[in-house]
């Protein structure tokens, strides 16, 4: 399964991250890629820095402080993320992430877009699903989120410069299934809260909720 999420940026912080990202140093970025996935890489990232680890660090108060990231991720860490810019002829070609990054399993992917999809043409991230190549342009500020263990590559960029937040979340619940169904229970306890208050049908549900997300987190 696979999320967009709209608006975890207003029009003021992605200008404000947009001015960090563009007086910052970027490298070539097949220095970190993987082996197998070295050779259909072609794009920038942003060199380490201080300015870039506040950037990151900025993007990820802004995501654990997002409700439903939070309830479809279910996060315990961000295990690493990067910033990255295409411009002209620039892509990057079917490819599977990493499973451990920095010591920690990855369970999610995101891109978190900081440029209107107005400023570039292609540039698409494609998704590769059971039935269906699923190609996404979000507008800046949004987000998708999809499974790190996705077949996936992002087109070629023919004009402009496409911009954007990845990362990679460790997830408290491992399985994609068990996370879809708290996020379920999440939708429904949120609307019977709202519709009916704390009646004792919420607090069965709560409970169920709570006890499923006990028994299925890791350690």
């Amino acid at each position: 399964m696979f999320m967009v999420i709209g608006d975890v940026l207003d029009k003021q912080e992605v200008a404000d991250l947009r001015a960090a990202a563009d007086a910052i140093e970027f490298q070539d970025g097949r220095a970190t890629a993987g082996r197998y996935a070295r050779d259909v890489k072609s794009n920038l990232q942003a060199k380490p820095s201080a300015d870039l680890d506040e950037i990151l660090a900025s993007v990820r108060k802004t995501l654990f402080r997002n409700e439903l990231f939070r309830s479809v991720a279910r996060p315990r860490k961000i295990a690493r993320s990067l910033l990255s810019r295409y411009g002209p002829g620039m892509e990057y070609g079917f490819h599977v992430d990493d499973p451990i990054m920095k010591g920690s399993r990855t369970d999610l992917s995101f891109t978190l877009y900081l440029s209107e999809p107005e400023e570039y043409e292609g540039g698409g991230l494609v998704i590769d699903d059971v039935l269906e190549e699923r190609v996404i342009r979000l507008q800046a500020g949004d987000m998708v989120l999809y499974p790190t263990s996705a077949l996936h590559r992002v087109e070629p960029v023919t004009t402009g410069e496409r911009v954007a937040v990845v990362g990679w979340v460790t997830s408290w619940v491992r399985d994609a299934a068990k996370r879809e169904v708290l996020h379920d229970l999440d939708v429904a306890t949120r609307s019977i809260f709202d519709e009916h208050g704390k009646t004792p049908a919420f607090d069965r549900l709560f409970k169920a909720k709570s006890n499923l997300y006990r028994m299925w987190a890791d350690g």
